[in-house]
């Protein structure tokens, strides 16, 4: 639905989330789990997904990569073996590891960690104010002022988000750019024709083998044999 290139990132990614459920014993995102728990125990409570849809947030960075780029990621979260343990969870919280691990990702994947996280802190900086904005209250009559009451939000991020947040929440964000979907490179067609001429001639292929032995073996039965014959012996 997505796009071959968006559908093989977020396979890679549910691979990386499986691995780390599989080594803690809990899967990632409680956090948000745990958040929808909570509202739906509060009157009036309204429970909104505030992040920059999947898709979106896939194609932008898939866009942002070199094809080598593209490779050496797809190569290292295919072959992610790294173990956690609950100790490490722990040491992330820390505000020094979290951004030593940030400054890490941005050395290898700067264009990556623009579209994941620096993109997002935007989106998501412009949605917590969005909803942040006083409530109108109902009016008896045209004449009667204006009255307004606080919004009372509850925003639940991601640690590496924070500190986005608090950089842009007194900004005048634009999110018009980072919701764009950019045009697939020239590079990005050829590999999706390859890949697809790669795909399909390895499926004719092997119905060809597979047709060509199965006919072999049916020539090779001796009830085949014998209509064979019968069919050389007919008077022309």
């Amino acid at each position: 639905q997505n796009g071959v290139m968006s559908g093989l990132m977020q396979m890679l990614l549910l691979k990386v989330s499986a691995h780390i459920t599989e080594q803690l014993g809990m899967a990632p995102g409680g956090e948000f789990r745990e958040a929808f728990k909570e509202a739906s125990k509060v009157p009036f409570c309204k429970f909104h997904l505030g992040d920059r849809p999947i898709p979106v947030t896939f194609k932008r960075a898939i866009a942002a990569l070199s094809f080598w780029q593209k490779v050496k990621l797809g190569w290292g979260l295919c072959f992610l073996s790294d173990p956690i343990s609950k100790d490490d969870v722990e040491k992330c919280k820390q505000k020094d590891l979290l951004e030593q691990m940030m400054a890490e990702m941005i050395g290898e994947f700067p264009d990556l960690h623009r579209t994941i996280v620096s993109e997002r802190d935007i989106y998501l900086t412009y949605m917590l104010k969005q909803a942040a904005k006083q409530i109108e209250l109902p009016r008896a009559s045209e004449n009667e002022p204006r009255k307004y009451i606080p919004a009372v939000v509850v925003g639940v991020v991601g640690m590496g988000h924070v500190p986005g947040i608090e950089k842009n929440w007194n900004s005048d964000l634009k999110i018009q750019e980072i919701m764009s979907v950019p045009p697939p490179s020239t590079s990005s067609k050829i590999f999706k024709f390859v890949l697809k001429a790669t795909v399909f001639g390895l499926l004719g292929y092997g119905c060809y083998r597979i047709g060509h032995r199965t006919m072999q073996f049916v020539l090779s039965m001796p009830a085949a044999q014998s209509y064979l014959q019968r069919l050389t012996e007919v008077p022309q």
